[in-house]
C-alpha cells in the first residue's frame, strides 16, 4: 500500500475486471485525461501506468482531477475508506453532508467537534486524502451534478441547492473544472414535471428494504403503499415543505422533497441518507460479525439489514457503533469484538429473538 492507503495494483485489477464490490470504495484517476472514474466506469481501461487509485471522490477532485460524465461518480455508493475509523471524522462528514460549511468556516466546524482545526485536517488527510473544505467543496459539486442531471431545476436554483454561495461562484467551479458552464452537463430527456425535487440516493446491496420499513412503520413513522414520508420542519430543516422514499432502481432509492427553500435540500438529504442507512458496508459488517459463531448464522439469514436512524440525531458516538445499555451478562464478555459494528450486531440479536439485556432475575 501506499500514502493513500490502497493497494494500486489490485485496485487496477478492480478496474480491469470492473468488479461492482469495489464501487464506491476507491476511485481511479487518469493522468492523460485529467478525469477521475468508478471502478465500474464502462469506458476503455486505461494502461495501468496512466492510472493513480485514492480512497474518495474529494482526494481525486483536490488533486485536480474531474468527474467522469460517462460513469458519473456521484452515483456511487456512500463508502469512504474511513467508515468505522474514525468517530470524528464521522460525525464531521455528518455536519459537513448537512452543509456545515457551505456558511461556516473549518475553524468553526472543528469546534463544534471539540478538536482543533490541524488535528482535524491531520484526521482527513489520514482518512480520505483530503481537506475538509475539499470534501464540502467535492459534495457541492457532486450535489450540482445531479440535480443537474436528474432534475429540471434552473441553474439557479441548483446553484442555491447544492449550497454555492452564489451563482457567480456555482458557474466558475463549474468553468473550472469541467471546461464548460454547468448547462452544457444536462442531459436533455422527459422528466415528470411537478413541485418536487426528484433524485435518487445509491446504496449498497443487500438491502432489506421491506425490513427497515417495517422498523420505521412501528416507531410511528408514516409508512404507506412502500413509501415513507415526513413533514418538513423550518425549525428543524430550515424549509417548510415534505419529503418521501421509495424504492427505486437496482441499487438506489427515489427520494423527492418538495421544500419552500431550497437550500435546506442538503441537510434533508443527509437526514434521509441516515434514516435509510445508505452509508453501510453490508459486506465489511458481515466479514467481522461473522467471526463471531453466533452471529454468523444470523448475519447470513439477513444479508442486508440496515438500522432506521434517527431524523434528529445529536448523538457523539457513530450510529453503527451504539448499543442498548445493560447487556447481559453473557453479551457484555464479547461485546467489544463487534466493534465498530455493535448495533448491527443488537439488531440481529433482537431479530433473532435472542435477549440482550439484563433481566430482573439476572440483576
Amino acid at each position: 500500500m501506499d500514502e493513500t492507503g490502497l493497494d494500486q495494483d489490485a485496485c487496477y485489477r478492480a478496474v480491469v475486471t470492473r468488479d461492482a464490490r469495489f464501487d464506491g470504495r476507491f476511485f481511479g484517476c487518469v493522468k492523460t485525461t485529467g478525469i477521475y472514474c468508478r471502478p465500474v466506469c464502462p469506458a476503455r481501461t486505461p494502461r495501468r501506468e496512466n492510472m493513480r487509485f485514492v480512497a474518495t471522490a474529494a482526494a481525486a477532485e483536490e488533486a485536480g482531477f474531474r468527474a467522469c460524465l460517462r460513469c458519473r461518480p456521484e452515483t456511487a455508493p456512500d463508502m469512504g475508506a474511513w467508515r468505522g475509523t474514525s468517530n470524528t471524522v464521522s460525525r464531521a462528514l455528518a455536519l459537513i453532508e448537512a452543509g456545515a460549511l457551505d456558511a461556516g468556516s473549518a475553524e468553526d466546524l472543528a469546534a463544534r467537534l471539540g478538536v482543533g482545526e490541524r488535528h482535524l485536517r491531520r484526521l482527513f488527510r489520514q482518512h480520505l486524502g483530503a481537506a475538509p473544505v475539499s470534501v464540502a467543496q467535492t459534495r457541492r459539486v457532486l450535489l450540482a451534478k445531479a440535480l443537474i442531471q436528474e432534475t429540471d431545476l434552473p441553474m439557479a436554483q441548483v446553484a442555491l441547492a447544492a449550497g454555492f454561495g452564489s451563482v457567480r461562484r456555482f458557474n466558475e467551479t463549474f468553468q473550472a473544472l469541467y471546461g464548460r458552464p454547468p448547462g452544457e452537463l444536462r442531459r436533455r430527456a422527459e422528466r415528470a414535471a411537478g413541485p418536487d425535487v426528484r433524485l435518487s440516493l445509491p446504496y449498497r446491496p443487500p438491502y432489506d428494504w421491506d425490513g427497515l420499513l417495517r422498523a420505521l412503520a412501528a416507531r410511528g413513522e408514516a409508512v404507506a403503499d412502500g413509501r415513507w414520508s415526513r413533514m418538513l420542519d423550518r425549525a428543524v430543516d430550515g424549509a417548510e415543505g415534505s419529503v418521501s422514499v421509495a424504492r427505486g432502481a437496482a441499487g438506489r432509492l427515489s427520494v423527492a422533497v418538495q421544500a419552500s427553500d431550497l437550500r435546506a435540500l442538503p441537510g434533508v438529504l443527509a437526514r434521509v441518507r441516515r434514516v435509510f442507512d445508505l452509508s453501510a458496508d453490508p459486506d465489511a459488517i458481515a466479514r467481522d460479525l461473522s467471526a463471531d459463531p453466533l452471529l454468523a448464522p444470523l448475519v447470513a439469514a439477513r444479508p442486508g439489514l440496515r438500522l432506521a436512524g434517527d431524523w434528529i440525531d445529536a448523538g457523539e458516538d457513530a450510529p453503527s457503533d451504539r448499543a442498548p445499555e445493560g447487556w447481559n451478562a453473557a453479551m457484555r464478555g464479547r461485546v467489544e469484538q463487534w466493534r465498530p459494528w455493535r448495533a448491527y450486531a443488537a439488531a440481529h440479536l433482537a431479530a433473532a429473538g435472542i435477549e440482550i439485556e439484563e433481566t430482573k432475575d439476572a440483576a
